[in-house]
């Protein structure tokens, strides 16, 4: 939507459900799972993993997605 090569926008996050895999874009590789907490910087991208849906609190980022800086 954005146009940029991964996600500009900063996230702090909760995870509730599902398990959410994150790629930096320095490759580094992490999975978040349920009742774990995630900061993450810009430059990443997330995709869900298995068949559960991945259901996140998300306290920053939001507002600045798909938002080109």
């Amino acid at each position: 939507m954005a146009k940029t090569k991964s996600c500009e926008a900063p996230h702090f996050q909760y995870h509730v459900a599902g398990i959410l895999k994150i790629l930096m874009d320095d490759g580094t590789e992490l999975e978040c799972k349920p009742g774990e907490v995630s900061l993450l910087p810009s430059g990443h991208d997330a995709w869900v993993v298995g068949n559960k849906p991945a259901v996140v609190v998300d306290f920053q980022g939001m507002i600045d997605y798909a938002k080109s800086r």
